[in-house]
């Protein structure tokens, strides 16, 4: 094995007797098997790529696909590969696994080995335009459909080079959708047919009926709707106004009485002097 290594990754500790494992259990599915710069690839035929994988996974315990890669060879046949980097947990040991195509051979799909190759499949199929037979979503994420060839460039026979083209945004095969599911899509989105569905719940009771208007003001007719009781007697009044004279009457003379209090109150006390007593000798 050649230990020149290209890179600054941790360096992967082959396996003893992997490649003449991996021979004898492909078979005639192996094209071409190279350990180069501390990694082991396996090319093997594009028809049997699924059978492959699934061999891989369950005989040799690579159990997760971490990554599907396309690299475009424009001097080939065929001019695409298709790279599926493998991983196995238990052995801490990578895999390359290899299939070659061109613009009109799909790859067979794997997504019912590894659901998240439907992803990685759209990525290739979106940058490189290679097909993928079985896959159910094969939808557009960045280019526009009808889009053949590298996003922005190509390669041109007439020149033999790889020229840039700006991008054709045809919207023949577009449904545009402005409504956000948030606010209540009137379709089914993609997996929630899967979720339960949610009882409807009951219908509010009605409110109660309004009071009729009124159409004329509420009076009283007589002083006993009001609450009053019954109306003093004359005889009652007349003696409230006699009080009231004799009142009137002696407030005045009340009133002489105490400003002249106030007067003596104001007025200054004066000393009486004393007369001197008188001895017994002028007597």
């Amino acid at each position: 094995m050649n230990e020149a290594v290209l890179h600054s990754a941790p360096r992967i500790d082959a396996i003893d007797g992997l490649t003449d494992v991996i021979r004898d259990l492909l078979g005639r599915d192996v094209i071409e098997i190279v350990d180069a710069y501390g990694e082991l690839s396996v090319t093997v035929v594009r028809e049997a790529l699924a059978r492959t994988l699934e061999t891989l996974r369950d005989r040799l315990a690579y159990q997760q696909l971490m990554e599907i890669a396309g690299v475009d060879y424009p001097e080939r046949a065929e001019r695409f590969e298709v790279c599926y980097h493998l991983l196995s947990v238990t052995k801490n040991h990578r895999l390359r696994v290899k299939v070659q195509t061109d613009e009109d051979n799909p790859v067979p799909t794997v997504t019912h080995l590894w659901p998240v190759a439907g992803w990685l499949e759209r990525e290739v199929f979106d940058l490189y335009g290679v097909l993928f037979e079985g896959n159910t979503d094969l939808r557009r994420i960045l280019t526009d459909y009808g889009f053949r060839g590298h996003p922005e460039l190509r390669y041109s026979e007439e020149q033999k080079r790889v020229v840039y083209e700006p991008v054709r945004l045809a919207q023949d095969f577009r449904s545009f959708d402005f409504m956000s599911p948030w606010e209540g899509a009137k379709y089914v989105l993609p997996g929630d047919e899967k979720a339960p569905v949610a009882p409807t719940p009951p219908a509010p009771p009605p409110p109660p009926p309004a009071a009729p208007p009124t159409k004329t003001p509420k009076t009283t007719d007589k002083p006993s709707d009001t609450g009053a009781g019954e109306p003093a007697s004359g005889d009652a009044a007349k003696r409230s106004v006699a009080k009231k004279a004799d009142a009137e009457a002696v407030k005045p003379a009340r009133t002489k009485k105490a400003d002249a209090a106030s007067d003596a109150s104001a007025r200054p006390k004066t000393t009486r002097a004393r007369k001197p007593r008188s001895t017994g000798g002028d007597a």
